[in-house]
């Protein structure tokens, strides 16, 4: 179960970088156009850009997934050497 929940955690950050990258772009996308004097994208560009937030999100999540198992891990092999 642990390894799984290390996997899940690492499997999260991955997801989160990408999308955070996805939304690096939509931002830059929609912010080019403001400083070039280009007609403004549409909302939808607009929205796109909360991608951002989202992975950072999903990847922090996945970091705190890890932390976790790795935690339990840990605690796990404590008792097992105590107890033996």
């Amino acid at each position: 179960m642990t390894r799984q929940s290390r996997d899940a955690g690492e499997t999260l950050v991955r997801v989160g970088g990408v999308v955070f990258v996805l939304g690096t772009l939509a931002t830059i996308a929609t912010m080019v156009p403001l400083f070039l004097d280009l007609p403004r994208l549409p909302s939808i560009a607009w929205g796109l850009s909360m991608l951002m937030p989202l992975g950072l999100l999903v990847a922090l999540t996945g970091l705190f997934t890890t932390a976790r198992a790795e935690s339990r891990r840990r605690r796990a092999a404590r008792e097992a050497a105590a107890n033996a």
